[in-house]
């Protein structure tokens, strides 16, 4: 999808739009009155703007109004128009993170400040080993449909999420994967290729394990569904699990403790770490 389509064409160029009760929203007001301070201080009316950066004069009185969360491509457009000497394109980091869904942003606030995970996944490869193709493909086959901005915002946020890896301060990674999750073919059979390639790669990873449940198990503790814990350096933790507490999202100790032990004893009952790699690895080969 090209963001910079011609003003010319009349059509208004897709972007994110703010919901008024989110947190986000007073720092996107402002970015937007930033934005229009700048372009009023060069001199630039509304349209000649529009012009020399090739977004329509809509689209930019939503963004200075604080109504539409801008691109980091509009910023950066901006930012040599009105040779603001990058003041305007480090706004990119901080629009880049509003523009996630308000939920995601949460998700990815404690993700940030984990030191150990633990996850469980039955329907599908879990989100931070996803490759862009596979998150792709699960957004897209969605329905009711997502709209392609939605796909797009959603996919950049996901990919984001995946910073995790590159942390300074490791944490600690354990994933459990559903062995259907490894053969059903999102996005075809090639698409598949790349995803199980990625996971020998992040297995590979001394602060990951990735352990596989095979299908033919006659006991299993997570039959309920997908389950993960977060621990952090506080000692505090929290944890949700499909088919107890509602599905949602617990701290009590209690609570969690049911969530560890089903977890617990789903490790014991997959693959070991190194079992489940060569297993993907001959996946691989078959696919």
């Amino acid at each position: 999808m090209d963001d910079t389509t011609d003003v010319t064409d009349g059509v208004d160029e897709p972007g994110w739009d703010v919901d008024p009760d989110d947190e986000i929203a007073p720092a996107v007001e402002m970015a937007g009155a930033q934005l229009k301070a700048w372009r009023e201080g060069a001199g630039k009316r509304v349209v000649e703007f529009g012009l020399l950066i090739g977004y329509s004069e809509d689209l930019i009185r939503k963004i200075e109004r604080g109504a539409r969360i801008p691109r980091p491509e509009y910023l950066d457009k901006a930012d040599s128009v009105l040779n603001a000497e990058g003041r305007i394109s480090a706004m990119k980091k901080v629009m880049a993170e509003a523009r996630y869904p308000k939920k995601v942003r949460e998700l990815a606030k404690m993700e940030a400040q984990a030191v150990e995970f633990a996850l469980y996944n039955n329907h599908n490869i879990h989100g931070l080993l996803q490759t862009e193709e596979y998150a792709r493909a699960l957004f897209e086959m969605r329905r009711p449909a997502y709209s392609p901005d939605d796909v797009a915002r959603m996919l950049a946020a996901r990919m984001a999420r995946q910073s995790v890896f590159e942390r300074s301060s490791a944490p600690e990674l354990s994933f459990i994967q559903e062995e259907v999750t490894l053969r059903r073919p999102i996005g075809g059979r090639m698409v598949l290729r790349r995803q199980l390639e990625r996971l020998l790669e992040v297995g590979q990873l001394r602060n990951v394990e990735i352990q596989v449940m095979p299908t033919n198990r006659e006991d299993h503790a997570a039959i309920d569904g997908a389950m993960e814990v977060l621990k952090f350096g506080d000692g505090s933790a929290v944890g949700r699990a499909e088919g107890v507490f509602n599905s949602r999202p617990v701290s009590d100790r209690k609570q969690l403790r049911i969530i560890e032990l089903r977890y617990g004893i789903i490790r014991g009952q997959a693959l070991t770490p190194g079992e489940s790699l060569a297993f993907i690895e001959q996946l691989l080969g078959e696919t």
